[in-house]
């Protein structure tokens, strides 16, 4: 198992693949769900994950009726995972490993994700890692969310690197798609979502960790 090539720059998804927050987003979804008379399955988040909330809020629409208090659970839900966040977040294992081999390989690296700057500055000030990246792209900088390639796309331009030269990590079906839609090489790294035979497709490699992709940059020519 090796990459192709030594990448140029890293970009990161963040949840799921920095964060260990997938988890704590259904916890909280589903306490916002019953908490408003609903049921919203663990099947039903799982087709959630990696989608910009505008997908998200068709989705739930289409699925539950045009009367189902969408705005509403996207309010509660927030205030569920604003109280489990504090308590609750952690980082994903082999994150400070591979970040410690960017920096000694001197490589560039951003992240690229569906979550809100505010969210993104959270998280990073909580664990001291906002000074670990080199470009954000979030939530409002792009015009199309994943599985559009936009967002990697940007975080490209942004780190001043081909999208060919770069390495993306992800952890949900649609970033897969974003990220290999933009040319990247693709590592996912599955969280709640295990890699389907369409998704391997589009990978250059599936790995269990983030331990094995700081030894496979490592190894790479």
């Amino acid at each position: 198992m090796e990459l192709p090539r030594r990448p140029e720059a890293v970009i990161f998804d963040l949840d799921g693949l920095l964060f260990d927050t997938e988890q704590l987003y259904q916890d909280a979804i589903m306490a916002a769900a019953v908490e408003l008379g609903h049921d919203i399955t663990p099947a039903i988040f799982h087709t959630m994950i990696g989608r910009p909330w505008a997908q998200t809020r068709a989705f739930l629409l289409e699925h539950y009726g045009n009367s189902f208090p969408v705005d509403a659970l996207l309010a509660t839900w927030h205030r569920h995972f604003a109280v489990i966040v504090e308590t609750r977040l952690t980082v994903k294992p082999g994150v400070l490993e591979l970040l410690d081999a960017l920096d000694t390989l001197a490589l560039p690296r951003g992240i690229a994700t569906s979550s809100s700057h505010k969210t993104v500055q959270h998280h990073l000030g909580a664990h001291d890692l906002g000074g670990r990246f080199h470009q954000i792209v979030a939530s409002g900088d792009y015009a199309a969310g994943k599985p559009a390639p936009d967002p990697y796309l940007l975080a490209a331009k942004r780190l001043n690197v081909d999208p060919v030269l770069c390495l993306a990590l992800e952890d949900s079906h649609n970033g897969v798609r974003s990220a290999a839609a933009a040319g990247m090489m693709t590592i996912m790294v599955p969280d709640l979502l295990e890699a389907t035979d369409e998704i391997r497709s589009l990978c250059t490699l599936v790995v269990r960790d983030l331990h094995m992709v700081r030894g496979l940059v490592l190894a790479a020519r």
